[in-house]
């Protein structure tokens, strides 16, 4: 079987990058997804907080129960800000190993 000439003339190289100014309202997307970061770190903390006062009441009252859950809550909110405050380096850092592949 042989295949058209066309088929063999098919681009090897593809290069595509992203750019700031192909679509419009990039630059507000980039605005709310920087408020979406602001309010869930302001949401990390006051969970920190909440989750302090309830370690701290559970500890105090010798209720281990309750002790527990504030440790654990004190864990996700830590969690949280650091997914939060890392999101852009861990999406610049997996981007530049999926461009070296």
């Amino acid at each position: 079987m042989h295949l058209p000439a066309t088929v063999l003339l098919l681009p090897l190289d593809i290069n595509i990058s992203p750019n700031s100014n192909g679509l419009p309202g990039i630059q507000q997307l980039r605005s709310i997804v920087g408020a979406s970061m602001t309010i869930g770190l302001i949401l990390a903390v006051l969970a920190l907080i909440m989750s302090a006062v309830v370690w701290a009441l559970g500890a105090n009252s010798s209720n281990p129960h309750l002790a527990g859950r504030g440790k654990l809550g004190v864990l996700v909110a830590l969690g949280a800000a650091i997914v939060c405050g890392a999101s852009v380096t861990l999406v610049n850092f997996f981007w530049n190993v999926g461009q070296q592949v």
